[in-house]
């Protein structure tokens, strides 16, 4: 029960008195002032109802009063309307009243839309009698749906009307409720599909419910009210019933009793109105009434109009009126009529207005609650509200309440700074007050870095680790904090398997392996971790961390390389079937990794060398130089020519011909004979292998090399000669077999060999005798065959130059009997050459490529055509040459090529005789030329 007493009051209301609009002079508006008799009156629609009693002065009018304040009014009964009701979503009004005297009611119901002569559409006519017996009509209440109508009487019965009200052939009407009290209230709740139908006499309260067949009941209380005061609230007091006694205020639900409000004071008029009751109530002062005949107020009665908020508890208005007849809300404010026909208007100020009012007093005597609530029914916006709270946080702060004031500032969260809740508990060493705020913050997700920071440092400061770790286990769903920033924060505050368990949560796989290794030094649990990361992500992490691992684990990360490098499946299944395809780390990668554990390395790089025969060059490289090392620097002979074989076997597996340089440094570097010999080899390097034997001195070998190559590289017998030359020692034996290839080869003229041999003391002639003399032998040979040939040319030249002499000097005789094709007798017509030749003339047109050239003669003669066209375009070419050679990096190459294509060879074609040149001279030059050649040869 709440006191009255100690209820708040404000005036949220503006009081005025309707009056008549202005007159075209300007002048003051006297009040509006209504027919005299109203006795009964509604609203809804736009209008004001009223329903007068003229009692036999005339027939009875209901009037409607427009915001125009325009009256307009119909003839409703020929005696008085006792009853109105205006349905507000229908243009529909139900009145009673009567048209005889006696005790005879009639209800009817008018179409407002509608009319009839002018006046409002009657569209049903009944009796309101209960049975056979007449009694007079207590209250009246119509259902929204027009489906339900009830009736109450003072003999304590109710009618109801079912269906269609608005016409006889669609409803049906029954006594619901006999008793013996008068019904003094009736209203109807609808809740979903559900209808009640609260029924209030001057003893007791009940609720029908109509939507069940039969319609059940329940008494709700013992204790009723006179008429007018009862009312059903709207949806924000969830339709309950509200009855008012002299007493109290209940409020009721359809099968219970609700909350009561101690108002006391004599009700009579009881209404409800945007979340505000009306109570009118008579001036303690005045004369007691009965119950029922609570509307009957006597003449110059004071009465008090309250304007209660059940939600808030506070007077939003109290003012005195005289004799109120009733209280009307239309056009968003509520009507007071009284007696004396005056209509007073109460205006609702608006929420600004109001909340400016209330916050004022109630701020100045701290009444924070009462404004917070009093702001939320208002539906003030967030930020006003958050100003409140505010204040009031404030308040409490600086009356030292810090557990209550923080709760204040929690509700401010969104619109206030959190700096400013901050610095407040900082500087109060409050810490558990700002965790409490913080923790709100991040459940928000109103957190930034900073905010979180500070929040993990109050966990540790309190040592609170059940709340820490509520905090950081949070779901998914459930995060509102950067998870980088917790991590850091728990990390630096030595909270190690908070940090890792948050790391591996949100798969912050860095920070996961970074306090495994440096803080928890759990390398083992950090390798598993990697290995059940996707590909990209253990590859990159093993590349950062692999050395580490290596170090304190060398065998499981090797395997765990071993498993990158080839067909790479994370333990945990994090990668589909699909994404596995192709995911092979590059092995040369990781080599840096095993650093200082050579014997690793050497099992990593056999691995991928047996698994993977594309793996990159430089795991090649690399093994060849471990087994390079490992072979130098091993003593056990069995082991050391173990080891031998690999490295060569290595070195003949192919890999390294495009690396062969760095190959044969290794081998240089380890003084590996076998490795270098063989890449000599490879390379075609055949002077380098003769070298190598020879700084050994091993001339056996070097004989085997110019053996095995001299055909391919013709100098290596030229540079043993000169390597045997050389030494001191006696190499007779290795000089002789040296110039025996020389001189079957002729690969040295004598006199160079000769001279190369006058630098060895022990070579002595007899060392050369036998091939100066063999040379001498070879030469002379030579020289007579050029002479036989050079006297065979003379001949020829001799027996040519008679034949053209005697062609040029004596007609030619052509003899031949045969063809020169076929071979058959010659046979007219024929074709004969000067050079002999004759030939059948189909023969020759079958033949012959030209009409003036012989076909037997012509290959040879072609011949010498093309050498002659040969030594006219070498003319052409040397401005070519000269341009070449002068825009070219390398002079050398475009001679090379030059001489290859034979543009330097002289060529002499011999023809005729020169002019003024005998054939004696002709003959001395080719002796000289001869005699050049002989010589050059020799």
């Amino acid at each position: 029960m709440a006191a009255y007493l100690q209820w708040r009051r404000f005036v949220f209301f503006d009081r005025e008195t309707v009056r008549e609009p202005s007159g075209p002079d300007g002048a003051g508006a006297k009040p509006f002032a209504l027919p005299p008799g109203i006795a009964v009156c509604d609203s809804g629609r736009g209008s004001l109802v009223f329903g007068d009693i003229l009692y036999g002065a005339g027939p009875c009018q209901i009037w409607f009063l427009p915001r125009s304040l325009q009256l307009s009014s119909f003839q409703a009964y020929k005696l008085r309307v006792t009853h109105l009701y205006q349905l507000k979503q229908h243009s529909i009004l139900v009145s009673i009243g009567e048209d005889e005297e006696g005790i005879n009611p009639l209800v009817k119901v008018w179409n407002l839309e509608k009319r009839d002569g002018g006046n409002p559409l009657c569209t049903r006519i009944f009796p309101a009698i209960p049975g056979n017996k007449p009694t007079v009509v207590s209250c009246l209440t119509v259902h929204e749906n027009l489906n339900f109508m009830a009736i109450g009487f003072a003999d304590g019965s109710v009618v109801l009307t079912k269906g269609d009200i608005t016409r006889d052939r669609h409803s049906k009407t029954q006594i619901l409720h006999e008793g013996s009290y008068p019904v003094t209230g009736l209203a109807f709740r609808q809740s979903g599909k559900t209808t009640h139908l609260f029924v209030v006499t001057t003893e007791n309260i009940q609720s029908y419910m109509l939507s069940v067949k039969d319609y059940p009941h329940l008494e709700l209380d013992t204790h009723g009210c006179g008429l007018r005061c009862s009312s059903l609230s709207d949806p924000s007091q969830d339709l309950q019933f509200i009855v008012a006694g002299n007493e109290c205020v209940y409020l009721y639900q359809p099968d219970e009793r609700g909350p009561c409000f101690a108002f006391e004071g004599q009700k009579l008029i009881v209404h409800w109105y945007r979340g505000y009751l009306i109570i009118v109530s008579k001036d303690r002062k005045s004369s007691p009434k009965s119950e029922f005949a609570g509307n009957e107020a006597q003449n110059s009665d004071k009465q008090v109009l309250n304007i209660y908020d059940l939600c808030n508890k506070f007077i939003a208005y109290s003012s005195v009126f005289d004799d109120i007849v009733d209280v009307l809300a239309e056009w968003g404010s509520l009507y007071v009529l009284t007696r004396d026909g005056k209509i007073h208007v109460l205006q609702e100020k608006d929420t600004q207005t109001k909340l400016e009012a209330s916050k004022f007093m109630l701020f100045r005597k701290n009444l924070f609650e009462m404004a917070i609530n009093l702001a939320k029914s208002h539906h003030l916006d967030s930020d006003g509200l958050s100003e409140i709270f505010r204040q009031y946080g404030d308040h409490l702060y600086n009356k030292g309440n810090h557990d209550g004031a923080i709760q204040q500032y929690i509700r401010t969260i969104g619109k206030l700074e959190p700096s400013y809740v901050i610095r407040k508990f900082l500087d109060a060493q409050r810490i558990h007050n700002l965790t409490a705020y913080l923790q709100m913050l991040h459940l928000q997700s109103l957190a930034n870095a900073d905010h979180t920071t500070l929040l993990l440092n109050c966990y540790t400061k309190l040592k609170d680790s059940s709340k820490l770790e509520e905090f950081i286990k949070t779901s998914e769903s459930e995060v509102h904090f950067d998870v980088e920033t917790a991590i850091k924060v728990l990390r630096q505050a030595g909270y190690y398997s908070h940090a890792v368990y948050l790391a591996e949560k949100h798969e912050h796989h860095e920070w996961y392996l970074k306090i495994q290794l440096e803080d928890i030094k759990n390398y083992q649990e950090a390798l598993h971790y990697i290995g059940k990361l996707p590909f990209e992500q253990a590859e990159s992490n093993m590349k950062r961390y692999g050395k580490i691992l290596m170090h304190h684990v060398p065998n499981e990360t090797t395997e765990l390389l071993k498993i990158l490098c080839t067909d790479y499946c994370p333990s945990g299944g994090n990668e589909g079937p699909g994404m596995l395809e192709g995911k092979k780390a590059n092995s040369e990668e990781f080599i840096p990794v095993f650093a200082n554990n050579s014997r690793q390395l050497k099992a990593f790089l056999e691995h991928m060398t047996e698994v993977q025969a594309d793996s990159p060059q430089g795991v090649y490289d690399t093994l060849l130089e471990l087994r390079l090392q490992n072979w130098a620097h091993e003593q056990d002979e069995q082991i050391k020519e173990k080891l031998h074989n690999e490295a060569l076997t290595l070195l003949k597996s192919g890999r390294f011909k495009t690396v062969f340089d760095k190959a044969l440094v290794l081998c240089q570097m380890h003084n590996f004979k076998d490795g270098v010999l063989y890449l000599y080899e490879q390379g075609k390097l055949f002077q380098q292998i003769m070298h190598y034997h020879m700084q050994n001195e091993q001339y056996k070998k070097v004989i085997e090399v110019c053996e095995l190559y001299g055909d391919q590289e013709a100098c290596l017998w030229e540079q043993a000669l000169g390597y045997f030359a050389r030494k001191e020692e006696n190499c007779k034996e290795y000089i002789a077999a040296v110039l025996k290839h020389i001189e079957n080869k002729n690969l040295m003229p004598p006199l160079l060999v000769v001279q190369t041999l006058a630098h060895n003391s022990t070579a002595t002639l007899s060392v050369i005798k036998d091939y100066l003399v063999n040379k001498l032998q070879k030469q002379s040979r030579q020289i007579e065959q050029d002479e036989q040939r050079i006297q065979k040319y003379r001949e020829e030249t001799t027996r040519i130059r008679l034949e053209i002499e005697e062609l040029k000097a004596s007609p030619k005789i052509f003899q031949k009997t045969k063809c020169s094709i076929c071979t058959s007798a010659l046979e007219l017509p024929s074709v004969h050459f000067l050079c002999g030749h004759s030939f059948h003339q189909h023969c020759f047109e079958s033949y012959s490529e030209s009409d003036s050239e012989c076909p037997t003669c012509m290959p040879e003669n072609r011949k010498v055509m093309d050498m002659i066209r040969a030594q006219e375009q070498k003319r052409d070419l040397h401005d070519q040459f000269q341009h070449q050679l002068k825009c070219s990096n390398d002079g050398f190459s475009v001679v090379a090529d030059y001489f290859g294509r034979g543009v330097f060879n002289k060529l002499t074609l011999i023809t005729d005789l020169p002019s003024g040149k005998t054939a004696t001279t002709i003959e001395a030059g080719l002796q000289r030329e001869l005699l050049i050649h002989t010589k050059r040869s020799t």
